[in-house]
């Protein structure tokens, strides 16, 4: 270990606190001017998303892949069924295809034996899910 001589101290000890002395961390104040329609656009959008009820309905998975199957699947489902609304969803690493907005499990059920006809590896989904 290495002891510094008292004139070195000295000189080190003073350089630390001036430059300690000249630090100013976050002393000015911010002011954010935002656009009145924010805040009105900020709450209807919040209206909206309290009234959309995402989980209470019945859905079929039909396809857990890559993207460009997904995609393909998802095109041909929709030329064959052409009544019952169909979507992409991401879950890492898979591409999902999800179909249907079934009101009861009885209705979900009916289409499902259709569909599992066509595609091999189809499961029910419930709501909440």
């Amino acid at each position: 270990m290495r002891i510094l001589t008292p004139s070195k101290r000295v000189f080190l000890t003073l350089t630390v606190f001036m430059l300690a002395y000249n630090i100013n961390a976050q002393d000015q104040n911010l002011t954010v001017n935002q656009d009145p329609k924010f805040e009105q656009l900020l709450g209807e959008k919040r209206k909206i998303n309290t009234s959309i009820s995402t989980n209470d309905t019945y859905r079929i998975q039909i396809f857990s892949g890559k993207s460009e199957e997904a995609k393909k699947t998802l095109s041909d489902f929709k030329r064959e069924y052409s009544n019952i609304d169909g979507t992409i969803i991401f879950n890492t690493p898979n591409y999902k295809v999800i179909v249907g907005n079934f009101k009861t499990r009885i209705e979900a059920e009916r289409n499902l034996a259709d569909i599992k006809n066509r595609y091999k590896s189809v499961f029910l989904l419930k709501p909440g899910k």
